[in-house]
């Protein structure tokens, strides 16, 4: 039988989900952050599902993109950047420093525009894979593993929000030392049965994450241990904090800001250095594979545009022997299941891969993904092999409806000033 696969709807949903008191070198993060649910139908009536960052100035680029995908076939995965380049962007929605909600480096139009084409990317796979009965692994060439390993993503952590904030209640508890580090660590463990560690840091002075990580490796010696303190370093403290963990790190992750930055911390060190700030499109690669600034890239299907992006990324990194993973934001189930079809393709994929998925509490699947040994195991259903649950799905929205703009647009530093007016997200170097 013939499928006609015009696209005859989109609809965008965007949602705010529940997010715990993550600390982090800007911020912490707020009780709720937005995202961005995309659907596009068919004509044949068949529904394919993506999604992406949720703030407004994504959204804003995501209306007149749907609109221009009506009539075009799901299959036409090239034309989305053509589509993409037909979409204005407003230059006051593009910052010229660091963003702040991502930590993923300097912003700019095209970011943004990558990062939209990524969410209808996905949901035109899935689509695609539903009406012709294959898994998107499959559009993509084909698996090469059957679970994808995760990393547990380790943050310092609050307890609570502040007080008199409205919030969803988390059982993760506090942890702002080196014991709660390695408490956190063992519950994810217990929980998910992670076999490496990332510690997201530049939170507390060097000395103070430098304790956080021997007593990592004294927890769980021999695992895999990663630190990222999001370039809140200088270089001369960036290869001072490399000396001192460069028997137990893995990698260490984006320690100075910049290209430049991490290529004197490269030359300095024989720790490998990771990115996910300073390489995060196709024209930054030139300078720094040159310059030997990273040996590992995370990538992000997010801000790549999408899957097959990541792929081509993979592609590159392999020519010049940097190592390839994937960095995480604050997704949901269909970017996890997209991350993990993705990454079930690329061949030398020798890092565990990301996730801040154990830290939602909320979902719009019928069914949670799950974690057996730290990996998800890649789907064989056709498409992404995820259900969105509508009822779900209409609670989320009602609650981006009822806000009153505070939370669509994810803010750190607007975050941190409720419990601490006087904050100003530091400048970096920050140590």
């Amino acid at each position: 039988m013939t499928r006609d696969l015009t696209v005859t709807d989109v609809r965008l949903t965007p949602i705010l989900v529940a997010d715990p008191p993550l600390l982090n070198t800007q911020g912490v993060h707020q009780p709720y952050t937005p995202r961005l649910i995309v659907e596009v139908v068919t004509a044949d009536g068949i529904t394919g599902v993506g999604e992406t960052y949720g703030d407004t100035k994504y959204l804003e680029l995501a209306r007149p993109f749907a609109r221009k995908l009506k009539g075009r076939q799901v299959s036409d995965l090239n034309g989305l950047f053509t589509v993409a380049d037909e979409v204005a962007v407003d230059d006051s929605r593009v910052q010229d420093a660091v963003d702040v909600g991502g930590l993923r480096g300097v912003q700019t139009a095209d970011k943004l525009r990558l990062s939209v084409v990524s969410g209808f990317e996905v949901a035109c796979l899935d689509a695609l894979g539903k009406a012709l009965g294959l898994p998107v692994h499959a559009l993509l060439g084909g698996k090469v593993r059957d679970a994808v390993e995760y990393s547990a993503y380790l943050f310092y952590k609050w307890a609570d929000h502040p007080a008199g904030v409205p919030a969803e209640k988390d059982d993760w508890g506090a942890a702002l030392d080196p014991a709660g580090v390695v408490e956190q660590a063992r519950r994810f463990t217990e929980r998910y049965g992670f076999t490496s560690f990332k510690l997201k840091g530049g939170v507390f002075p060097p000395d103070e994450e430098i304790a956080a990580i021997r007593a990592l490796a004294e927890a769980f010696p021999g695992h895999p241990l990663r630190l990222d303190p999001n370039g809140a370093w200088s270089v001369e403290t960036s290869v001072g904090v490399a000396d001192a963990l460069r028997d137990v790190l893995e990698y260490l992750e984006d320690p100075a800001l910049g290209t430049r930055a991490m290529a004197d911390v490269a030359r300095r060190t024989d720790v490998p250095l990771a990115t996910n700030m300073c390489v995060t499109t196709f024209a930054e690669i030139k300078e720094a594979f040159t310059s030997d600034a990273v040996q590992v890239v995370l990538s992000d299907h997010h801000y790549w545009g999408g899957l097959r992006n990541t792929q081509q990324l993979a592609a590159v990194c392999r020519t010049f022997g940097v190592g390839v993973s994937m960095h995480s934001n604050t997704h949901l189930g269909i970017s996890l299941a997209a991350m993990t079809h993705v990454a079930a393709t690329v061949q030398d994929l020798h890092h565990a891969c990301d996730s801040h998925y154990p830290w939602q509490s909320e979902d719009v699947l019928t069914e949670r993904l799950t974690f057996d040994g730290g990996k998800v195991t890649v789907s064989d259903a056709p498409g992404l092999g995820v259900e969105l649950d509508r009822d779900r799905l209409e609670s989320l929205h009602r609650r981006w409806l009822d806000d009153d703009g505070t939370l669509r647009e994810r803010d750190d530093a607007a975050a941190m000033r409720v419990a601490d007016p006087a904050w100003v997200a530091p400048a970096v170097p920050r140590w």
